[in-house]
């Protein structure tokens, strides 16, 4: 008896969207090999995590990552399925990645863009709107994803990016600096 095909396939599952320089989807390219020296501007979301006592997350990158393998960064981040509300990319890749259900899921910076080029030459280049969203789960992170992980109280992340900005992904310290001294976003 032939077995039917699944609604998506696994590659269709895991496309990124290719967008114009306005943010218009213009296609899609799996993500497995969109990021490299010449990567186009595509659709991403950076998410800081907090949990009840209002610490956010911060997590080492997995040393297996193709971008900053290894570095430390804001509580996770994704690709939104072609289609796909970027709000339930953000919770989908919360239980993906750190094994948790987010709520309270809102932006804070929903036209942030960035492009960065990491020590081997892979480029980053996104559109990535930026949410907080919170857990009260405790955390599972998938060690293909995350290779350590800290809840720290805002105001000393805060610090650590004016005191060692090299010392986090470039994403996250533009964000920072486009949330400004005062993380009343996280409020």
């Amino acid at each position: 008896m032939p077995v039917s095909p699944s609604p998506q396939s696994p590659v269709e599952e895991d496309l990124v969207v290719l967008v114009d320089d306005d943010g218009t989807p213009r296609g899609t390219a799996p993500r497995v090999g969109v990021h490299s020296t010449t990567t186009p501007l595509h659709l991403a979301f950076s998410c800081h995590l907090l949990d009840r006592d209002g610490r956010l997350l911060m997590t080492r990158r997995a040393l297996v990552k193709r971008t900053w393998p290894g570095v430390w960064t804001n509580s996770y981040c994704g690709h939104p399925r072609p289609g796909e509300d970027v709000a339930d990319a953000v919770r989908r890749y919360g239980r993906r990645e750190l094994g948790v259900d987010v709520h309270d899921v809102r932006p804070v910076l929903p036209q942030f863009r960035y492009r960065a080029v990491d020590a081997s030459g892979v480029v980053e280049n996104e559109i990535c709107p930026v949410f907080v969203a919170r857990t009260d789960d405790a955390l599972r992170p998938d060690p293909d994803e995350v290779a350590e992980h800290a809840w720290a109280r805002v105001e000393d992340v805060w610090a650590t990016v004016e005191r060692a900005p090299w010392a986090l992904s470039p994403w996250f310290v533009e964000q920072v600096a486009a949330l400004g001294a005062d993380p009343a976003a996280y409020r």
